[in-house]
């Protein structure tokens, strides 16, 4: 296993980007608890699903070229279980 995270380069960038969608979750149930027009709650919630989803594609290539790397440069029983660990975390992404 790596030493520290493949992200670290990047962290302060997206703890900015996960406070951001924190604070959209907040203005989401504002929306809900104001009682605002449904399709204006709906634009909302697709703008915040599409900001989790850079968030999570970048995690992802930060893992790819990071972690994947290193377990393929090691070979073996690493490699095998970080490409099902990455192989896995596609399909999660995938279906959601």
């Amino acid at each position: 296993m790596a030493a520290h995270p493949g992200y670290m380069g990047q962290k302060d960038d997206y703890l900015k980007r996960l406070r951001r969608i924190e604070g959209q979750a907040r203005g989401l149930q504002r929306m809900v608890e104001n009682e605002e027009y449904c399709i204006d709650i709906l634009t909302q919630v697709s703008a915040m699903t599409k900001a989790l989803q850079s968030v999570a594609l970048g995690l992802l290539d930060e893992h790819m070229n990071h972690c994947l790397v290193e377990a393929a440069v090691a070979g073996g029983a690493e490699k095998d279980a970080k490409l099902k660990e990455a192989s896995d975390a596609i399909a999660r992404l995938v279906r959601s």
